[in-house]
């Protein structure tokens, strides 16, 4: 058999890494606004791997805002976190109107939630898609503006902890084997930060990895906060019950337990940076959230409910009311 002429099996080679070309994604080019957390590195080093693959490929975050306030666990941060993504090739610029000019897509970090709503102004105008961390606002009513003010400028956004897209809670949903969701605890580390509310600091991943197995349809919130533990109970349509314990001192995994009508699942999971920004890039791929405004308002609800639970001496409240309260206030939120 006669070998292919050489002239031949190069085109053949330019034309395979043609096809290569056209079928890989185009870049897209992520900056960050918050340089105050641990996140931060964390990302840009998944997301600017050369071996990333999957919804990982092809995003590069290439410019960071540091941003900061005068909450500790920002201050005392943000110069380390923005050394360490500066020394990974990322250009730090000095407002978020420089950093919109450089980039497609938009990681909203900043571990201060008091000041996602000011950024968001600043942001949402461009028509960027925007991934914002937990929290997504400082509290509900600035969490119902954030999304209010997306719909104006219709500006794919989405917000969700890192616990969401564990492998375990995962498969909670229609797995045949727990059989009907009877109802579910989770846990996980407790920390408060003064000016927000209680479990929006850290607490959150707990909640969100209940909503995650218990999904929406809380109607009333009671609580229970003592100097070890923070015990939140919903209900839910049906009677189901969904708790969060917040651990306050002593050993501090997250964990859950799921009951169901034929067996009771136990799960104990940490939170995974990798799932989640798989997650943020098929989102700044598709403008498809994986998360709806609905849920992530509804488990933000249920932490306010939380703390007007305790204002009322533990007594259940009604979500519905929290609501309605909040969605009044962020009304004179947005311009």
């Amino acid at each position: 058999m006669k070998s292919a002429p050489l002239a031949l099996l190069l085109t053949l080679a330019a034309g395979s890494a043609t096809l290569a070309q056209e079928s890989a994604p185009p870049l897209l080019r992520a900056g960050i606004v918050g340089l105050d957390t641990s996140h931060v590195p964390a990302f840009t080093k998944l997301f600017n791997d050369p071996k990333a693959d999957g919804d990982l490929a092809g995003i590069k975050v290439v410019a960071g805002y540091p941003g900061g306030t005068d909450m500790p666990a920002s201050k005392d941060r943000v110069a380390k976190f923005t050394e360490q993504v500066k020394g990974m090739g990322v250009e730090i610029v000095e407002t978020i109107p420089q950093l919109l000019e450089k980039v497609d897509v938009v990681l909203l970090e900043s571990v201060d939630g008091r000041i996602h709503l000011e950024e968001a102004k600043q942001i949402f105008p461009s028509g960027k898609p925007v991934f914002i961390d937990k929290p997504l606002g400082g509290n509900l009513p600035e969490s119902i503006a954030i999304f209010e003010l997306a719909k104006k400028h219709k500006v794919p956004v989405f917000s969700s902890s890192s616990t969401r897209f564990g492998v375990g809670l995962s498969a909670v949903e229609g797995n045949a084997e727990l059989g009907d969701l009877l109802g579910a605890t989770t846990w996980g580390p407790c920390s408060y930060q003064p000016g927000t509310p209680d479990l929006f600091f850290y607490a959150i991943h707990g909640v969100e990895a209940l909503y995650t197995i218990m999904g929406t349809g809380c109607e009333t919130v009671s609580r229970v906060k003592g100097p070890v533990h923070d015990q939140v109970t919903g209900t839910w349509s049906g009677g189901r019950l969904g708790v969060y314990r917040g651990i306050v001192k002593g050993k501090a995994d997250f964990g859950a337990t799921v009951y169901g009508s034929k067996s009771i699942l136990q799960i104990a999971e940490s939170p995974n940076y990798g799932h989640l920004c798989r997650a943020i890039g098929k989102f700044f791929r598709t403008g498809v959230a994986p998360v709806s405004e609905e849920e992530t308002l509804e488990l933000l609800t249920f932490m306010e409910a939380a703390d007007e639970s305790v204002r009322q001496g533990g007594k259940a409240v009604a979500l519905s009311e929290v609501f309605a309260k909040a969605k009044e206030e962020a009304a004179k939120l947005i311009d």
